[in-house]
C-alpha cells in the first residue's frame, strides 16, 4: 500500500509514527526531529528557518488520521485524500523562497476556494500546520513599507488564519511574545489597510479570551502605541470603529491592561463613540458603555470621564435609547460611580436632563433590575443634592 507523501516524514521519508510540529508549522516523525536536533542542528529540516523555539507540539489530528489510512486502507476517502494532497503541495508553494508575492496571493486563493468546498476544510489546514506557517508569513519579517501586493497578501493570510481561529486552538499565537513578531504586529496596525486592522482586532479578541494567551495579553496591554492605534481606530468609519471596540474591551477585561487604557485616550475614544451613536448607527455603544463602567473602578479613568466636555452627556445618553435598552443598566451604575463622590458631577448630570432620562426609562419595558438601579440614581441625586448648601 503507498503512503500518501503527506503521511511520511520529511527527514526519514518513512510513515510518521508520533507526529509532532515545529514552531514552523513542519510536522515530522518525533525520533527523526529529536535525533536532529541531538545533532545540533538549530534549523528546521524543511524550511531551514532558525527555531526560535525548539519545542515540539504532538500533532494529534494527523496521527488520528494516519491510524485511520492504516485501518480503512484502499477506502480511506480519496476525495478527502486528494484535498489533503492538494493543500500539501500548495503549503511547499508557500514555504518556497522562489515563489513570488504574487504567486503566493494565488495559493492562498486557491487554498480558501479547497476549503470552502470541503466540510472538513479548516481541520484539513489546522492538520497540515497551516497556521503557525501563515502566523510567520504575517509576522516573520518586518517592513520598512507595506506595499501594494504585501497589502493584499495580509488580508488574504488574515482571512485564512481568522477562519482558523474558530477551531480555539490559541497556543500558536504566543509567537507575538517575540520583539521582532510583536514589532511586525504593530507595523501591519499602523500601516496596514482596513480590513488589515480589522482582522488584525479579531486577533486581539482571540489573545484575550484565553488562558494559553494571558501573558501575551498583558504584553499587548503595555504596548502604548499599539493602545493608541486601537483608540484612534475608534473614530473611524462603521466597521473599522466596531472592530476597534471588540479589541479595547477584550484587552481590559484583564485588569493589568486597563490603567495603560485610560492613560492612552480610551475613557475619551469610548465616550466620543457612544455620544456619536445615534448619528451613526452604531450598535457596539452598550460594550463601549460596558468597558467604560470596568474601567470606572480606576480613579484616573473618574477623573478622565469627568474632565471630557461630553462625558457625562454620553452617559445620559445611554439611561434611556427609544430602540433599545441595552446598555441602560451599565449607564446608570457609572453615573452612580461618578455621582456619588462629585458634586460637579450631579449638577452637570441634572442639568443635561438625566432626571428626565430616569423616569422615561422607568415608564418603559425595560426589566426589573434596571428599573430597580433607576430608582436608586433618582434617590442619590435627590438625597446628594439636599445635602448640599443652596447656590442659587
Amino acid at each position: 500500500m503507498t503512503v500518501p507523501h503527506f503521511f511520511m516524514c520529511p527527514i526519514s521519508l518513512d510513515l510518521i509514527k508520533d507526529p509532532v510540529t515545529l514552531c514552523t508549522g513542519q510536522t515530522y516523525d518525533r525520533s527523526s526531529i529529536e535525533k536532529w536536533l541531538a545533532a545540533g542542528n538549530l534549523t528546521c529540516p524543511v524550511t531551514m528557518q532558525k527555531l526560535q523555539d525548539p519545542s515540539m507540539v504532538p500533532n494529534n489530528t494527523l496521527r488520528h488520521l494516519i491510524d485511520q489510512w492504516l485501518q480503512i486502507g484502499p477506502q480511506f476517502d480519496p476525495v478527502y485524500l486528494s484535498t489533503i494532497d492538494s493543500l500539501a503541495s500548495l503549503k511547499r508553494i508557500l514555504e518556497s523562497g522562489e515563489a513570488s508575492l504574487e504567486y503566493k496571493c494565488e495559493t492562498l486563493q486557491n487554498i480558501q476556494a479547497l476549503t470552502e468546498e470541503s466540510q472538513s476544510g479548516n481541520s484539513s489546514l489546522f492538520q497540515l500546520g497551516f497556521f503557525p506557517l501563515l502566523l510567520e508569513l504575517l509576522f516573520g519579517k518586518v517592513e520598512s513599507r507595506l506595499s501594494e501586493g504585501s497589502a493584499k497578501f495580509a488580508e488574504q493570510a488574515l482571512s485564512c488564519v481568522l477562519r482558523l481561529l474558530s477551531l480555539g486552538e490559541y497556543e500558536c499565537l504566543n509567537m507575538l511574545r517575540e520583539e521582532s513578531k510583536l514589532e511586525s504586529f504593530q507595523f501591519l496596525f499602523d500601516q496596514g489597510t482596513s480590513k488589515i486592522k480589522r482582522g488584525l482586532c479579531q486577533i486581539i479578541e482571540a489573545i484575550s479570551s484565553s488562558l494559553e494567551t494571558r501573558e501575551l495579553c498583558a504584553k499587548l496591554g503595555k504596548n502604548r502605541k499599539l493602545l493608541k492605534e486601537l483608540i484612534l481606530l475608534v473614530h473611524q468609519t462603521y466597521g473599522a470603529s466596531e472592530a476597534g471596540i471588540k479589541a479595547i474591551s477584550a484587552l481590559c477585561c484583564l485588569e493589568s491592561n486597563r490603567e495603560n487604557m485610560v492613560q492612552e485616550g480610551g475613557i475619551n475614544g469610548l465616550l466620543t463613540y457612544i455620544y456619536d451613536a445615534q448619528r451613526h448607527e452604531r450598535n457596539l455603544a452598550p460594550k463601549a458603555m460596558a468597558t467604560i463602567e470596568l474601567l470606572l473602578g480606576l480613579e484616573s479613568a473618574k477623573e478622565a470621564l469627568i474632565n471630557d466636555p461630553n462625558g457625562i452627556k454620553a452617559l445620559i445618553k445611554m439611561v434611556f435609547r427609544v430602540s433599545d435598552h441595552q446598555g441602560s443598566e451599565s449607564a446608570i451604575r457609572s453615573l452612580m460611580i461618578i455621582c456619588t463622590d462629585s458634586l460637579q458631577a450631579r449638577e452637570e448630570a441634572i442639568g443635561a436632563g438625566v432626571l428626565t432620562q430616569l423616569l422615561l426609562l422607568l415608564q418603559s419595558q425595560c426589566s426589573g433590575r434596571t428599573k430597580t438601579k433607576a430608582r436608586m440614581l433618582l434617590k442619590l441625586l435627590g438625597s446628594k443634592w439636599d445635602e448640599e448648601p443652596k447656590h442659587l
